[in-house]
């Protein structure tokens, strides 16, 4: 090997994941003579992970074990102790349960020498298993080949907290003693990331496919970012937007401090609003006084900066409400798109506002926001049927704008969920009723057309002027409206239809084809029940 090109250190951490370990040990080695070493450090498992680890060493000299004698309890230490022990120009990071995919390395090195910087960054997708479906991390960051010569002339850069998808000088990092909190420290990367950008690197974005996430929402144990149903993970979350707030407004970076509220509020806040109505309550007690807490260290820039966005009128109506309240319209609020949902209620001087009993959360924007951006309210039902299924579709009229603007139809989408296509597509018109509140549509629905999966309702909303608004559909509930209901396929004989409400109120459709998928549907249910 010519050690001209061994220039990178190649950091995998690992606890109790002998499943794993070794696809992610041979993804980094399988990069190449670019990695001069793959160092993984153990962090006192107990399943066997560092026997395996061993055992590849000895048959792969490029490969070095690190055995924490106590085990940390989060990724921090290990990730410090490969900081130590890298030996190359230059160190990167990988998960034991994820992987590189083929030429990942050369890709940043090549970006990150070429372009003379301390930090280059490429994209990660979010692999769902055991579907395969891949989800592009921050897409927009990484759409064309760029080079930032300071973090804060791309503020997005903050949105991207991820440490595993970047290439990172290994001095750069030790003379500005750049390192992840230790111990138990949930969202680590958060800190690392912010401190890193508060340094001020040369940063060089590439649209290349760097790493793999793997997302394995039925693992045993959950990884942090799913792991929610604890108000502990919100607390850790607000605690490390705020570290890294303080770190990046202690360097001066003023930009950058308030794109991390900004990421607040119109990401994590949003985010952890649609699950509340899942939570019992004692946690959305706890979790309504931890977000007053955190958002009361905001400044008044941090809401007026865009007072338009959803999470902003999300955080208002918090701030605003000692205790948990309206958490359906919060939920839909905090939908993407975001749906307002009635009633729309006026102040005396016809100031649009939240509610009656919140006057002093107001809703200006409305007025003189373009119809196209209203986060408009779409009502939806689908009555499956054996002589054919109805899609019944109300939009709400808000505050007059909708009315001025002219909904004249609905384009309608049924996508596929894991495999990222459309099975059936349909227009129909928008009619008005007698007295203005709302706009209705009917369309009949083959579903035939679909066959067997998991599929989502998308909608474009059309007006008169030709402008035209995503939106998704709020789903109705009450009798029959949400029941499982065969219905007769001329392909398959018969299909199963399962009408059902996301975490985020909207309306989606399971269906499984044919009396195979049928019973599967019905058995898996029953095991559910036994359980």
């Amino acid at each position: 090997m010519n050690p001209q090109y061994a220039q990178v250190s190649v950091v995998v951490i690992g606890y109790d994941d002998a499943t794993h370990v070794t696809d992610a040990v041979r993804s980094a080695l399988a990069q190449g003579p670019t990695v001069r070493e793959v160092i993984a450090v153990d962090d006192c498992s107990t399943d066997g992970t560092a026997d395996l680890l061993d055992a590849l060493a000895a048959e792969e000299p490029r490969l070095r074990v690190i055995h924490r004698t106590v085990n940390s309890g989060g990724c921090g230490s290990p990730r410090n102790d490969g900081i130590d022990a890298a030996a190359a120009p230059y160190v990167m990071f990988l998960d034991s349960d994820d992987v590189l995919p083929p030429g990942a390395v050369d890709a940043l090195l090549t970006a990150a020498e070429g372009q003379r910087v301390e930090v280059a960054a490429g994209l990660c997708v979010r692999r769902e298993l055991p579907s395969g479906r891949e989800v592009p991390w921050e897409r927009a960051l990484y759409a064309e080949p760029a080079l930032v010569s300071h973090p804060a002339r791309r503020t997005r850069l903050v949105h991207d907290t991820l440490c595993v998808n970047k290439l990172y000088r290994t001095d750069f990092l030790r003379e500005h003693r750049i390192r992840f909190p230790d111990g138990r420290y949930p969202y680590e990367d958060f800190v690392f990331t912010a401190r890193v950008w508060a340094a001020g690197p040369r940063v060089a974005l590439i649209p290349d496919t760097v790493y793999v996430w793997h997302v394995r929402r039925d693992a045993a144990r959950l990884s942090i970012s799913l792991d929610r149903a604890d108000v502990d993970n919100w607390r850790a979350r607000t605690e490390a937007n705020q570290a890294a707030y303080e770190i990046l407004l202690g360097a001066g970076e003023k930009r950058l401090a308030r794109a991390v509220h900004a990421k607040f509020l119109d990401h994590e806040l949003r985010m952890y609003t649609r699950e509340l109505e899942l939570r019992d309550p004692e946690y959305r007690r706890a979790w309504w006084e931890l977000t007053r807490a955190h958002l009361a260290s905001f400044d008044a820039t941090d809401f007026t900066a865009n007072p338009t966005a959803p999470g902003r009128l999300v955080a208002r109506v918090v701030m605003a409400s000692p205790a948990p309240r309206d958490l359906p319209r919060l939920k839909e609020l905090a939908a993407r798109p975001a749906r307002l949902l009635p009633p729309y209620a006026r102040a005396s001087d016809t100031t649009p506002i939240w509610s009656d009993d919140l006057p002093q959360v107001t809703l200006d924007h409305v007025l003189v926001r373009p119809a196209h951006l209203l986060p408009a309210a779409v009502d939806a039902e689908l009555r499956p049927r054996a002589r054919g299924t109805l899609l019944r579709l109300r939009l709400h009229e808000l505050y007059g704008r909708l009315a001025q603007a002219g909904p004249a139809s609905m384009d309608v989408e049924f996508a596929h969920r894991e495999e990222d296509r459309v099975g059936l597509r349909l227009e129909t018109p928008l009619l008005p009723d007698r007295y203005g509140d709302l706009w209705t549509a009917e369309a009949r629905v083959d579903l035939s057309a679909l066959g067997a999966g998991t599929w989502d309702l998308r909608m474009t909303l059309r007006f008169r002027d030709g402008t035209s608004r995503d939106v998704t559909a709020h789903a109705l509930t009450g009798p029959g409206l949400l029941r499982r209901r065969a219905v007769p396929d001329a392909r398959r004989g018969v299909l199963l239809v399962q009408p059902y409400r996301t975490h985020a109120g909207a309306l989606a459709l399971r269906t499984a084809s044919g009396w195979r998928g049928m019973t599967d549907v019905v058995g898996r249910r029953l095991k559910r029940l036994l359980h």
